[in-house]
């Protein structure tokens, strides 16, 4: 399973992560970051396939795939 990390300091709320996620694993977290704005998170049941969707869609650069390789090594995607 692939991990998606967000920096939250960079995340603006704006939840378009959400709406392109195919695997519908990414949701609103009901925490705020230092600037006020509504984090997001991976939910505990989800099974991130590592596509970086998300990631792609960014406005603010604010999350990072990392990808499982076939031996269970991680990588930066």
């Amino acid at each position: 399973m692939s991990r998606v990390v967000f920096l939250e300091d960079r995340c603006k709320g704006c939840l378009l992560c959400v709406a392109v996620c195919p695997s519908q694993i990414l949701r609103p977290s009901g925490r705020s970051n230092r600037n006020g704005y509504e984090m997001v998170e991976m939910s505990p049941e989800g099974k991130c396939i590592g596509c970086a969707s998300c990631a792609f869609m960014c406005p603010d650069v604010a999350i990072r795939v990392f990808r499982t390789s076939p031996a269970g090594k991680r990588r930066k995607a």
